[in-house]
């Protein structure tokens, strides 16, 4: 896999949690190597201005063209929903902002109780720690069991994707 980080900025930018990443490509003005999976983390802004950047919505829109798959984590739901890539989807985002998704997007199916759906390209998860299991998943789907329990291991996490609670929409 080539991993990179994007961006509307060359400067650092700021999780939720407050962690500071510094942006492989600006997605503005840059030339971005084919995206296969997006990913869309919990931002600091995205229940509020995020969800206004005409500019990043039309990325993720654009992305979505061409991408195998676009994950969410945590409060990257709110992002998809209101790029309207969720419109026909089974959803989640994390667990406490459930209830103010299903107000800002009432026509979307968001489902509380479980750490991630999958619903065709879309792959939405709780976020915090339980992102792990999305993407765990995610590495089980694409590549088998074998290597995402080798994962897991790396990451000290019990990997069995029965014992998980989800959603997969075929």
């Amino acid at each position: 896999m080539n991993v990179f980080t994007v961006a509307n900025t060359d400067e650092a930018i700021t999780t939720f949690e407050g962690i500071r990443i510094l942006p492989d490509y600006n997605y503005i003005k840059d030339s971005l190597p084919k995206i296969d999976i997006l990913v869309v983390p919990s931002a600091e802004h995205h229940l509020d201005s995020d969800l206004e950047d005409n500019v990043m919505l039309n990325f993720i829109k654009k992305v979505d063209t061409e991408a195998q798959f676009i994950t969410s984590h945590c409060d990257g739901a709110f992002v998809l929903a209101k790029a309207g890539l969720l419109n026909n989807s089974v959803s989640t985002t994390f667990p406490s902002d459930i209830d103010a998704m299903r107000t800002m997007f009432p026509k979307l199916d968001i489902r509380k109780e479980v750490l991630f759906v999958h619903d065709g390209k879309y792959i939405t998860s709780a976020g915090g720690a339980k992102s792990f299991e999305a993407a765990l998943y995610l590495c089980e789907y694409l590549y088998g069991k074998d290597i995402a329990i080798q994962l897991a291991g790396g990451l000290v996490i019990d990997w069995d994707l029965e014992n998980v609670p989800h959603i997969i929409i075929d």
